[in-house]
């Protein structure tokens, strides 16, 4: 599996956000992490 597709300073906010280290987040797959994103916007939104 390759790394994501997203530039370093993406990576490093998308990572503090989710409260993963960054070597996890640019291995993570692509699925699971929208499905993060998703999740913190659903949180933010309530």
């Amino acid at each position: 599996m390759k790394p994501l597709q997203i530039s370093p300073e993406t990576a490093v906010k998308l990572a503090e956000k989710l409260n993963v280290p960054l070597e996890q987040l640019m291995h993570m797959p692509q699925h699971i992490l929208l499905q993060k994103l998703a999740q913190l916007n659903e949180d933010k939104n309530d």
